[in-house]
């Protein structure tokens, strides 16, 4: 029976936000959900980002000059029509006594004073000193839209090249630090949490950069540039567009309000709507095997319902947001026209300017919704880099000792001498961990799961510092060695297997990057995986992708295998290195392992114990303990646990 809607929206919300995030923008498929809400601390997240462009000085300079020029020519611009029509106006003896105001009186001395270096082009021409004036007026109207269109192409590309150079370096810290943090980490952030970092947070400061803090900024010049040129025109008429503002304000935060709140819940339903379909294709065969069909089918109804009727709603009060604010101005545009053409008549308000007042009038509601719409960018951007910072901010593994040393040589012979460890100060998982392993020794570890096993080879790597006791490599603690130093004499084989984006020799030289062909190809030997990459369409110039999704679970296994190989290292880790093979494919390997583990020190965790029975010691956890040590013969003798689970199961649970 299909879970309810609220349940379903919970769980694949969950996983919408644990590893593949929703659309970036709503109705689209992007890589991740903006963030949402306000910064903790805005103030500080605003110097933090500056300081990323602070080496920008000198052309965030040219920026703001050139934002100031392009947005005062679209404003000058806009005026030349006021004294052309004007001109006009008097040419057909409209109204000889019109009052100009300043800057009309400004742009009608200076045009005039130019055209009267061309009136004699006009001269046999009717209405020669009027054509000459409209002529230069429509000059100057070019000219300073010219100027608007240059200094708004220079201000985009200084911009730009200041915002990608920032988010480069933004992006660059936060690799570097999600490079140096420790294991633990990584262990509780799903991968997920961290790409959106570098992904959606990081792509919502650009568009800050890019468009936003442009906008805010232009728009906020025009509203005052526009507001002088009102003001100087008519001051009545002003009055009436101000009192359109708080209208104006208003309605805007209603409906996006309600528009923020709908995409929300549409941001919501459509990442459980994603969830769930990546779930249920992945999980198609189990699906079938136990006809779910049906159940899979109405719940994925119920979300799509839900998603519909939030999309619904969403895209509604998006919708009216433009011809609601559009039909508002036109209310105001109406009424300055009236009004103005009142004026006209009664005062001598001149046509040229009540022509320009009504077309401001118009455009004054536009910097303020720009405004409006951008800043809940701008938060989400705030929002976002102050998660990035939260990363770049966190400590990295703890720095190596100051006389950390870096032999040439590690022989690989490893103490434990009663460690005890746990993830967590009020869970113990090692309690008193005493072992050693030399020089070309096979030393195994076998118990249920959760036994500590994997913590074991764990704390050799140091992915985790342990609180009590030592572990020495060569009579010397590991602490002491260089980090790099000893995890590059430690090679692991991991029980899941991870390949990159390239070809199978350069995956299997990942071991060691300065391995040679053929040192590659002998390590392919040694893990019983040459034949089968020769098989392969271009041999080891085959080109892997997707983790290699088009080898099978055993072959990444064993490319896993030969690369460990290759790295020469002293210490070898198998963690169910052979649990993803056939038992063929086992008996192959083991003979490349006898080889592989000549001379080094190995430790092998396994559940198929017959993968153990050769080693040198048998070491059997359970609950952090080693109740058993010995070798495969001694441990049968004793007749305990490791008796249980050979004769027994023979495989542990």
């Amino acid at each position: 029976m299909a879970r309810d809607l609220k349940e379903l929206q919970k769980r694949y919300n969950s996983v919408a936000s644990n590893d593949k995030k929703g659309p970036s923008r709503p109705g689209g498929h992007g890589r991740g959900a903006r963030a949402t809400g306000k910064p903790k601390n805005t103030k500080a997240t605003v110097k933090r980002i500056l300081k990323y462009v602070s080496n920008q000085k000198i052309r965030l300079l040219f920026v703001a000059v050139c934002m100031l020029f392009s947005t005062v020519s679209q404003l000058i611009g806009s005026f030349m029509l006021a004294p052309i029509i004007n001109k006009l106006a008097i040419t057909i003896n409209f109204k000889n006594n019109m009052k100009l105001s300043f800057f009309e009186r400004i742009s009608d001395s200076i045009i005039s004073s130019l055209s009267n270096a061309f009136s004699n082009v006009f001269s046999n021409q009717i209405f020669g000193e009027t054509m000459a004036y409209i002529v230069m007026a429509i000059i100057i109207l070019i000219s300073v839209n010219l100027l608007s269109v240059i200094t708004t192409y220079l201000q985009s590309r200084l911009m730009l090249s200041v915002s990608q150079g920032a988010i480069e370096r933004i992006r660059n810290d936060l690799f570097v630090k999600v490079q140096s943090l420790s294991v633990r980490f990584h262990d509780n952030h799903p991968t997920g949490e961290i790409m959106s970092r570098f992904t959606n947070d990081v792509d919502n400061i650009g568009v800050m950069f890019d468009q936003s803090l442009v906008s805010i900024l232009s728009g906020f010049i025009t509203l005052v540039g526009t507001f002088m040129f009102m003001i100087t025109t008519n001051w009545i008429l002003t009055l009436i567009t101000i009192v359109f503002i708080p209208i104006f304000i208003k309605l805007g935060a209603v409906i996006a309000n309600k528009s923020s709140k709908y995409y929300k819940g549409q941001q919501s339903s459509l990442g459980a709507v994603n969830g769930y379909i990546e779930e249920t294709v992945t999980g198609q065969k189990v699906v079938k095997v136990f006809n779910h069909e049906k159940d899979c089918v109405e719940e994925f109804e119920m979300l799509n319902d839900d998603l519909r009727d939030k999309q619904f709603k969403a895209q509604f009060y998006g919708g009216i947001f433009g011809p609601v604010m559009g039909n508002t101005s036109q209310i105001s545009y109406a009424a300055t026209v009236g009004i103005g053409g009142v004026l006209m008549c009664a005062t001598g308000f001149t046509p040229g300017g009540l022509t320009v007042f009504a077309q401001y009038s118009r455009q004054f509601s536009r910097p303020i919704n720009e405004i409006s719409q951008q800043m809940s960018t701008v938060f989400s951007a705030l929002a976002g880099a102050e998660r990035v910072f939260n990363i770049i901010d966190l400590d990295p593994e703890s720095p190596d000792a100051i006389n950390a040393i870096d032999p040439e040589v590690i022989k690989g012979d490893i103490t434990f001498e009663n460690v005890t460890f746990g993830y967590n100060k009020d869970k113990t998982v090692l309690k008193n961990i005493s072992l050693y392993a030399h020089p070309g020794q096979k030393i195994a570890f076998v118990g249920s799961t959760g036994a500590g096993k994997t913590t074991i080879t764990n704390l050799l790597n140091r992915f985790y510092d342990i609180e009590q006791g030592s572990i020495k490599i060569d009579g010397i603690d590991i602490k002491q060695y260089k980090r790099d130093t000893l995890r590059k004499n430690i090679a692991m084989v991991l029980q899941d297997t991870h390949l990159f984006t390239g070809t199978v020799m350069e995956n299997i030289r990942f071991g060691r990057l300065d391995a040679t062909d053929e040192e590659v190809i002998e390590a392919a030997k040694l893990a019983s995986a040459h034949s089968f990459i020769m098989r392969l369409e271009k041999g080891y110039q085959t080109h892997l992708e997707g983790d290699g999704a088009n080898l099978s679970q055993g072959q990444r296994q064993l490319l896993n295998i030969a690369r460990a190989a290759v790295s020469e290292a002293p210490i070898l880790v198998l963690d169910e290195a052979t649990s993803s093979v056939d038992t063929r494919t086992e008996r192959h390997i083991e003979h490349g392992m006898d080889r592989l583990m000549k001379n080094r020190t190995t430790f092998v965790i396994a559940h198929r114990l017959s993968t153990v029975r050769n080693s040198n010691a048998i070491m059997v956890l359970e609950h952090g303990e080693i109740i058993e040590r010995g070798d495969h013969e001694d441990l049968l003798n004793q007749k305990g646990r490791y008796y249980e689970l050979y004769t027994g199961v023979k495989e542990l649970d």
